[in-house]
């Protein structure tokens, strides 16, 4: 197995030649370098650059390094020799795509998001979440086929994360909410592409108890960063959990308590605080499961700032979107679907918007106003005030 150096032909020790190649395929030096360091197959674009200056093939690359994708694997079964893989194939369709819905910071397109991302240009967005179809046979409005074998549902998903990465922006940030089943496959697939940052567990129960096997009781969410670190990391601190009637701490935190930073508790990789969506005033889609805003909220405040711009692949219920334009990011949408749902939402924003401040007052404080008033009337300790 090769480095990402010896499989483009560069000595690695060899300063001025990386550094004529790094001219040469418009792409930083360090880039180049992290590459080459973490053993990461580049982007799209990259590999369409090197291919173009250095007639070196994205397959040739990527059977060098020892990297195969479900696309790789199935051409090499059905190619009677391996020098075929030269050939490539074209998965771009260029389908002309329809602006269906645009607000002041955000444009929702009607069609296949692969067919979209083919029409935008290398390193756009800051920030992309990904919720797709999990394959469980369910009816959707699209007519959209949700019961594929496992290498065509995982061919599928590289088919959009290649062209997700692509259009990612070095330190932008990349979630994928699925079923853990699907994400350990799509953890693989990135950690060749990206630098994992975290699985977030999300305790969330999605089916009822299974005979023989555990209750499945959370989703994964894959976060991965392009490049060495995240442009943007501020994740809130969340408030300490006490009893609704008596106002004590539920968690014994033992002699730490006089330690703990004001401003509230870090934020772990399990998340028991997302709500599901059922209550039907804050349902878009009456008869599909949809993201709580809570969720939406926490991962654009942790990882973009206001103006930057967000891409969800698949709009759903629209929830990226309306957090988004809440949020004051720019936002890039597209729904294979029916869009009526999400831009109905657009119509009601002050029903979301009333419910993110909601979650936010929380946020960032040990205790929230109207608990700390309660526990100091009980006697009971706070931050301001010594035990």
């Amino acid at each position: 197995m090769k480095s990402f150096y010896e499989a483009i032909g560069i000595l690695n020790k060899d300063k001025k030649e990386k550094d004529q190649v790094s001219i040469l395929l418009n792409t930083p030096f360090e880039m180049l370098e992290y590459y080459n360091k973490n053993h990461i197959l580049p982007d799209s674009g990259v590999l369409c650059r090197i291919e173009q200056k250095l007639g070196i093939s994205r397959f040739d690359i990527m059977l060098k390094m020892g990297i195969y994708t479900q696309e790789l694997k199935e051409h090499i079964s059905n190619t009677p020799s391996l020098l075929s893989l030269n050939k490539e194939i074209n998965i771009t369709n260029n389908i002309p795509i329809e602006l269906a819905f645009e607000t002041k910071l955000g444009k929702l397109y009607h069609g296949d998001c692969c067919d979209l991302l083919s029409t935008i240009g290398n390193e756009t967005f800051d920030l992309i979440f990904a919720d797709p179809p999990f394959n469980l046979d369910k009816l959707y409005p699209s007519n959209i086929n949700d019961n594929l074998k496992q290498s065509e549902y995982i061919g599928w998903c590289e088919k959009w994360l290649d062209e997700c990465i692509r259009t990612l922006k070095v330190g932008g940030s990349l979630f994928i909410w699925n079923l853990p089943k699907w994400n350990t496959y799509l953890s693989k697939y990135l950690n060749e592409r990206l630098t994992f940052r975290h699985w977030i567990s999300a305790d969330i129960k999605y089916s009822l108890p299974i005979n023989g096997r555990l209750y499945p009781s959370h989703y994964s969410l894959l976060y991965y960063v392009k490049g060495e670190k995240p442009k943007t990391f501020k994740p809130d601190r969340l408030p300490m959990e006490v009893c609704s009637k008596c106002f004590n701490e539920i968690k014994d935190y033992g002699g730490y308590k006089n330690k703990m930073n004001p401003l509230g508790i870090s934020l772990t990789d399990v998340w028991y605080d997302i709500p599901p969506v059922r209550h039907s005033k804050y349902k878009a889609r009456k008869d599909a499961n949809e993201l709580s805003v809570k969720l939406l909220d926490r991962i654009i405040e942790m990882s973009s700032n206001i103006g930057d711009t967000i891409f969800d692949p698949f709009g759903g219920a629209g929830t990226t979107y309306i957090t988004a334009e809440i949020k004051q990011r720019k936002w890039i949408g597209v729904e294979i679907g029916p869009l009526e749902d999400i831009i109905n939402r657009f119509q009601n924003i002050q029903t979301d918007r009333s419910l993110i401040l909601k979650y936010r007052d929380k946020y960032n404080h040990l205790f929230p106003p109207v608990i700390e008033k309660k526990r100091i009337e009980k006697n009971l300790w706070t931050c301001k005030k010594e035990e």
